[in-house]
């Protein structure tokens, strides 16, 4: 059985998704991308992880570019060329992941204390 390609998204369709949940992403250069920000070494650490563990769960593999204090996420399906449901499906996932603040849902857990630099790895977009 022949599986059958990707159907690639027009830029409205992707404007759409950038609107909405992806706020935080952007296209350039025929990438879906992101920019994560750390605190420094142990917070890039862990959202490279993370996004490594989403990735191979998802079965698509997003391309990284990892330093000192933030992260890049870029994003493209290689066999349909271009920006496809996978793409859009993994950044959501990947976006609700790291950028998630138990502390502001007013559940049990309190989430990591960022008054402290001790503790904090990432700089959240809303804070």
């Amino acid at each position: 059985m022949t599986k059958q390609p990707e159907k690639v998204l027009s830029s409205e369709e992707i404007q759409q998704h950038l609107s909405g949940a992806l706020t935080h992403w952007y296209m350039e250069d025929g990438w879906l991308r992101r920019k994560y920000k750390t605190e420094g070494w142990k917070g890039t650490l862990m959202v490279v992880n993370t996004i490594g563990h989403l990735a191979e769960a998802a079965w698509h593999h997003p391309d990284l570019t990892v330093s000192y204090a933030f992260v890049v996420v870029k994003l493209k399906t290689h066999s349909a060329k271009g920006i496809t449901d996978k793409d859009i499906a993994l950044a959501t996932k990947i976006e609700e992941v790291v950028q998630w603040q138990p502390g502001r849902e007013g559940g049990a857990l309190e989430g990591t204390p960022s008054d402290d630099q001790r503790f904090r790895y990432i700089k959240y977009d809303d804070a």
